[in-house]
């Protein structure tokens, strides 16, 4: 390309000199054909030129279409590194969910090991039961032997008999209470087997949400607002009472558990240095729990007054709440663990678990929590005095801002942030950070809101 324009340049220079010695020898009329040569030559000229530009163009082109090639080749290059890191990422993800669920699997088979176990044990227990009524009726027709006996001085052989088969009662008796024992132990076991594999089904989850994060940005599940609530705001607690403790009153469901009554549902209880109230009893992990909150449709209005919320109000076998008075008249008897479970829309369900101290009237029922155990991460702050507030009493005002009034519910609240169990009922069609905001729902500090479904919190001894 430079030879044929360096080619064009110097022809038309050479032609001219030419055609001025041609003109030199001749007269200074020129023919036609002379004429017609300087014609020709300009029109080259003019082409060479033409073609000069053309080529500058095209250099100028070549040069910007390389650039452009060069950013493409990085940001391709680029692409890969991060595809490459990625797939890495993946393929330790996918070890470590196998890892995951290897170790789950192994402590299902242990679990169902363990459930073998108790049956056979239960079988031996009911067995040793059966024995046992057997041995105390005859129990029973040597103490009317005895009683018959009791002018007489009973033979030698008779009270060999009844302190034989009273040893033998003592012995089974002993053996009972060993595989009850046992049976306890066994319970608490599984217990903690079934919370390890709800933590294992959490991180598999998590592991999963982590690999679609990479490739999708999050998007705002929530949705308009659920059902609507009852208008009326009942203050008392009431209840369709189908069961009656039939022991007589007792300081705690705990306490009625371990009296014989195994069976969930409504009872009486009276703490002591209180007075006898209706609580619900659930019973479950071996023992029984009081519950103090449930909520589970949104049918009944939590936006209720100090008064509402000290003496309890709504239905015990469906949403209530019990009422600090009652509930600090059972944690005033000794220690007592807080449990929170909580179901979301996905119907997952978690928990977590608190040893705390509940203050009296006095101190507005001043709560302070320490984390025990849980499957969820912590939204209440620890070793902090969190007093109850409502609507039309209201302990945390910070900056002018009262949190049951704006978040719809009486709580513990600290910076109206973290959570609120008692707000209101919203399904995930709710749309806008503000109004889910005012729902129900478990906040951590770091992390995402938990919009739930049912929650429910219960207390137990820690003896």
């Amino acid at each position: 390309m430079k030879v044929f324009l360096g080619f064009l340049f110097i022809a038309p220079l050479a032609l001219p000199a030419g055609a001025e010695k041609e003109y030199s020898s001749f007269d200074s009329a020129a023919s036609p054909e002379t004429k017609s040569r300087f014609a020709m030559l300009d029109d080259v000229r003019i082409l060479a030129n033409g073609l000069l530009q053309l080529g500058h163009g095209l250099k100028d082109f070549v040069h910007k279409t390389k650039g452009q090639m060069n950013d493409i080749f990085q940001k391709l290059y680029i692409f890969d590194r991060s595809f490459y890191e990625l797939s890495q990422q993946t393929s330790e993800i996918k070890e470590e969910e196998e890892q995951l669920r290897q170790t789950t699997a192994r402590l299902q088979i242990h679990n169902e090991e363990i459930k073998n176990l108790s049956q056979e044990m239960n079988s031996k227990i009911e067995d040793l039961i059966q024995n046992k009524i057997q041995l105390q009726e005859k129990v029973w027709g040597l103490e009317d032997k005895v009683t018959k006996l009791a002018i007489i001085q009973p033979s030698t052989q008779d009270t060999k008999e009844i302190s034989s088969l009273k040893a033998f009662v003592e012995q089974q008796d002993n053996d009972i209470k060993q595989l009850l024992k046992i049976v306890e132990d066994q319970h608490v076991q599984l217990d903690k087997q079934h919370n390890q594999i709800m933590e294992l089904e959490d991180k598999v989850q998590e592991s999963s949400l982590f690999l679609f994060s990479k490739f999708a940005s999050s998007q705002n599940t929530e949705g308009h607002s659920g059902p609507t609530t009852h208008s009326g705001q009942p203050s008392l607690l009431t209840c369709n009472c189908l069961l009656l403790a039939p022991l007589g009153a007792t300081p705690d469901c705990t306490a009625l558990y371990n009296s014989g009554v195994h069976s969930s549902g409504v009872y009486t209880i009276k703490p002591k240095g209180s007075e006898a109230f209706n609580v619900y009893c659930e019973m479950k992990f071996g023992t029984s729990w009081t519950v103090i909150q449930k909520r589970v449709d949104g049918s009944l209005d939590f936006n209720q007054t100090w008064d509402a919320y000290t003496n309890g109000f709504g239905d015990l076998n469906e949403e209530f709440w019990l009422g600090l008075n009652k509930i600090y008249s059972m944690t005033k008897q000794g220690d007592y663990i807080f449990r929170i479970e909580l179901q979301d829309w996905k119907d997952s369900r978690r928990y977590v678990e608190y040893s705390f101290s509940l203050g009296g009237p006095e101190t507005n029922y001043t709560l302070q929590l320490t984390r025990v155990s849980g499957s969820i991460p912590n939204a209440l702050p620890e070793q902090t005095e969190l007093r109850f507030s409502t609507k039309d009493h209201d302990m945390d005002i910070a900056n002018d801002f009262n949190c049951p009034e704006n978040y719809l519910g009486g709580w513990w609240h600290s910076e109206c942030e973290e959570t609120n169990l008692n707000g209101k009922y919203v399904t995930p069609r709710s749309r806008g950070r503000l109004e889910r905001r005012k729902g129900l729902y478990w906040k951590p500090k770091k992390g995402r809101y938990y919009l739930l479904k049912s929650t429910k919190i219960m207390i137990h001894p820690t003896d």
